[in-house]
């Protein structure tokens, strides 16, 4: 697993008549211990999310239901990622910005974070990324 880059990580896919199945664990399928969980949803139309990077958190990001797009950059490349299925994510290393945009009706974005929630560790100015980035 590649976590020096933003990437997708497919998560495991039970199927069955009854209804489909995935999990998370932290260190299997992520690259982290789970310290943090939080949801987005009711987004309106046209809203934009995050628009920030982190010094020291990771995030593994999931749309449970709907779909929504995840922007990133690492300083060098910037990428676009759709979420729409429930069986995988995008692990988003430290440093890395991050905006998510698109949001369908009714989405539900589920965030799993490495560290608990520490307001210092947010860069939300993205003059200041690019200076933290060099």
């Amino acid at each position: 697993m590649d976590i020096a880059k933003p990437h997708i990580i497919n998560l495991p896919k039970y199927l069955d008549q009854r209804g489909n199945l995935s999990f998370i664990e932290e260190f299997k399928q992520i690259p982290f211990k789970i310290e943090r969980a939080y949801w987005i949803y009711d987004v309106p139309g046209g809203e934009h999310r995050g628009g920030h990077a982190y010094r020291e958190n990771e995030e593994f990001i999931v749309a449970l239901s709907g779909s929504f797009d995840v922007e990133v950059d690492d300083g060098r490349e910037k990428r676009c990622f759709s979420l729409k299925r429930s069986y995988y994510g995008l692990y988003v290393p430290k440093g890395v910005w991050r905006e998510m945009t698109d949001f369908s009706t009714n989405s539900l974005a589920l965030v799993l974070a490495s560290t608990p929630y520490t307001p210092e560790d947010y860069i939300r100015d993205y003059d200041e990324f690019k200076r933290y980035k060099r």
